[in-house]
């Protein structure tokens, strides 16, 4: 069975590297391992990097390379287009998830569910991370 794809907003890998332990913490364990595909482009991996490499959350800059270097080995890219273009969300720099999660045709997971209003998202579904992580297990079992 081929690993889902899902692109994952910053928030939850940000989750996961400071909590391993909860939902977003084995979905950023999946995204290493490939047990999920990650949906990327250029700008969600500059996001990630940009964003972990804060000061403010002590990560060993190593281990953030370390992890994203597994993570884009697993990857997927996205090929975004105008006909994937989100608009109107409450930050518009939320917008490149949705779109490569639209070109990818698969979930967006996400800890801040009022970013990504289900009327704006046309066919991407919005997902917690809690909820993935069920969907894989229920697919596996």
């Amino acid at each position: 069975m081929p690993a889902p794809q899902v692109v994952v907003d910053t928030n939850v890998l940000v989750s996961g590297f400071l909590n391993p332990h909860g939902a977003p913490g084995r979905l950023v364990e999946w995204m290493r391992d490939g047990t999920a595909t990650s949906g990327l482009d250029d700008r969600i991996l500059a996001e990630y990097r940009e964003v972990l490499l804060r000061q403010e959350f002590s990560l060993p800059p190593e281990d953030v390379r370390m992890v994203l270097s597994s993570v884009v080995a697993h990857a997927v890219w996205a090929k975004v287009g105008p006909e994937h273009a989100v608009f109107d969300l409450p930050d518009p720099d939320d917008a490149m998830f949705a779109e490569c999660a639209a070109a990818l045709a698969c979930p967006l997971v996400t800890g801040n569910l009022r970013h990504f209003p289900r009327a704006r998202m046309r066919s991407v579904e919005i997902l917690r991370p809690a909820e993935f992580v069920a969907t894989v297990i229920g697919r596996r079992n």
